[in-house]
């Protein structure tokens, strides 16, 4: 009993230290947070509209707040966080002050009138600099981004001492400093440009929505559309992550939400904890994948790839509906196995109702697509969908979400809260993105992947799958996304993969760190709200999750699922195959994994099946013909089988 109750508090403690942990404020402390978050959002709406500030300037102002704001709300340690501001905490902010204030003085002096010569002083700010960040970043994030920029460090000062498939001459301590912290590539580059325009903008924008009362009208849709169904409020965890995650992209952040509601539903119908918390492990996840906003990733992906931001959203599309479908399948297959059923009727909210008291809070959500489908920017599809939000507060009946002067200013300091992270994030991986382009090791590494694999493409993929995942660990959307697009995306691209699937792939298997077990963060967090065992949690939301695997790989081999179309142009036909294909693969993985149909699959069923599934991942025509006609003669003969066993038992 002991050793249960010990495992049982441990997914807390993680969660807090990785992803949470702001601490509750009083009095004087309270007000200057708030100032402070009320500043940095006007701050981002003025110069993501009217005020014309040089990029650089732009940057260094909006990481100083970030920092202040993040030293005051994420306390130094997790275990005993204070309620008061400690005398280290005022230090680490007078650091931040000085030692980025300093380079927003000096800039145009050192790169004008000292010809780019830094000098010593120069240098003791950078370092300053660099530890505030790091401490800062330790504080809101976790230890491993800070571990992985000073090994990223480390390789290029020493680069002439590693395996020659990866050495390089080395960089001087002077000369990685000044990249770092005296250029716009490094902790002020065009990561943190991304975060302090279209990131911010769009948190923003998913804090006036909930302030809204939006985050109640998911869950009601939800509770309407699937409820009665078999295992009806699994169901609905899977479609309110699915909306709550595709504004705020965080997984850990949507289970702690939606998993408060969503748990304890599908415990009180008869599911395990074990299970409870991995469907809504699961569902978190894909919120990270979900379009317009995909945790952020979108508008870093869009930047990356030089595409405008509307081709990711739509590509994003086919996929994280394929993954949701995925899910649908797993948990039906379950509640089949257990003879579950749905919410009574009198419990679940009608959609007409729903809709007619609260459906003009969807306006704000159609708004922002209409304005990116129209061409225009994603920064005005942010302006219009804040401003959508409030007007529609006021056409509904609930006086309760109405936006007024007070809840604006208070959706402001939500917003800005919620862009710690993510802005830490951005700024800090420019250290690892400068190295990158330093030492040019992603072109190292890319080329030594494919020797390594002999040119297979699938041991390519397999391999960066590890790679993301492991890399990944522990990391919000923004920053492992970051990661993995600089490090192990090109190996994707030399290797022949479309470029924007190959930054997908990635991206997918980040996300899907999640619910990997040992750091499966999403999981961990779900399994206290269930109050299981984390790790029968985790390796629950993997196998839920499971059949998301294959679509990464189904649209590395093929991209028309992003709805890149080669030169002929769209093919419909072309489209309705794969889509087939993939969701086919999808169930018999589903069903594979959870050994059910009719009734339970035998081992021979069992294993025919899987691999008809992975049979269906390539888009060469012989290997699909295969698998379909496996899986059909396979699914055939067990549906004889299972009349013959249900006839039998009545």
């Amino acid at each position: 009993m002991k050793t249960d109750t010990t495992k049982q508090t441990r997914p807390e403690e993680i969660e807090v230290e990785v992803e949470g942990g702001q601490r509750e404020l009083n009095g004087w402390p309270k007000k200057a947070v708030a100032i402070i978050g009320i500043v940095l959002a006007l701050f981002v709406l003025l110069t993501s509209s009217y005020l014309n500030i040089q990029e650089f300037y732009r940057n260094t102002i909006f990481i100083t707040l970030i920092v202040v704001l993040g030293f005051f709300l994420y306390p130094a340690n997790k275990k005993k966080p204070d309620s008061k501001f400690s005398i280290f905490d005022l230090t680490m902010v007078f650091f931040t002050i000085i030692s980025i204030g300093y380079i927003i003085f000096t800039y145009q002096n050192l790169h004008v009138e000292r010809m780019s010569q830094a000098n010593t002083v120069d240098y003791i700010f950078s370092i300053i600099c660099i530890l505030v960040l790091f401490e800062i970043t330790r504080r809101a994030i976790g230890i491993f981004i800070p571990i992985l920029s000073i090994l990223a460090m480390l390789y290029a000062i020493y680069g002439a001492y590693f395996p020659i498939d990866f050495a390089h001459s080395g960089f001087s301590l002077e000369r990685l400093l000044y990249r770092i912290y005296m250029t716009s590539n490094g902790l002020f580059g065009s990561t943190l440009s991304i975060a302090s325009t279209y990131i911010v903008l769009f948190i923003l924008f998913g804090s006036f929505l909930t302030a809204s009362g939006a985050s109640k009208l998911f869950n009601d849709l939800a509770m309407a559309i699937a409820g009665q169904r078999r295992g009806g409020p699994a169901q609905v965890a899977v479609i309110s992550s699915a909306l709550t995650g595709s504004l705020n992209g965080s997984a850990v952040a949507n289970v702690a939400t939606t998993g408060a509601f969503t748990i304890p539903l599908m415990k009180s119908i008869g599911l395990k904890p074990k299970f409870a918390g991995g469907v809504e492990a699961a569902a978190s996840t894909g919120g990270m994948i979900m379009p317009p906003i995909m945790g952020a990733a979108a508008f870093i992906m869009a930047g990356f790839l030089g595409i405008p931001y509307t081709t990711v959203v739509i590509a994003a599309i086919i996929p994280a509906l394929l993954y949701y479908i995925a899910l649908i399948f797993s948990i039906d297959t379950e509640a089949k196995k257990l003879g579950l059923k749905g919410v009574s009727k009198d419990n679940i909210p009608d959609v007409k109702a729903v809709l007619v008291e609260r459906g003009a809070l969807l306006l704000p959500i159609i708004v922002v697509f209409a304005v990116l489908l129209t061409g225009r920017t994603a920064i005005l599809a942010g302006f219009a969908g804040i401003i959508a939000a409030i007007i529609t507060s006021y056409l509904t009946k609930d006086k309760k979400n109405r936006i007024t002067v007070p809840k604006f200013f208070e959706a402001l300091i939500d917003g800005s809260k919620n862009s710690i992270q993510v802005a830490i994030a951005c700024s800090v991986v420019g250290i690892i993105i400068a190295v990158v382009s330093m030492s040019g090791v992603g072109s190292m590494l890319a080329y030594n992947v494919i020797e390594i694999a002999g040119g297979n493409l699938f041991v390519i993929l397999l391999f960066v799958m590890v790679v993301c995942i492991i890399l990944s660990f522990g990391l919000p959307s923004t920053a492992l996304y970051i990661v993995v697009a600089v490090t192990a995306a090109p190996a994707l691209i030399n290797a022949g993969v479309n470029p924007l699937a190959a930054h997908f792939f990635v991206f997918y298997f980040g996300a899907l760190s999640n619910v990997t077990p040992p750091v499966a963060l999403a999981a961990y967090t779900a399994a206290g709200i269930a109050k299981s065992d984390p790790m029968q949690t985790s390796w629950t939301a993997l196998r839920l999750a499971f059949p998301g695997f294959i679509i990464p790989f189904i649209i590395a081999y093929d991209p028309i699922l992003l709805l890149q179309f080669d030169e002929t142009g769209f093919n419909l036909v072309t489209l309705v195959v794969a889509l087939l294909s993939a969701l086919i693969g999808v169930y018999a993985i589903s069903v594979g994994l959870g050994n059910f149909i009719k009734v339970r699959l035998n081992i021979f069923e069992r294993i025919m099946i899987l691999v008809s599934a992975f049979l269906l991942i390539t888009t060469d025509n012989t290997t699909d013909l295969i698998g379909l006609a496996l899986f059909v003669i396979v699914l055939a003969m067990h549906l004889v089988r299972g009349k013959r066993i249900v006839e039998a038992e009545a």
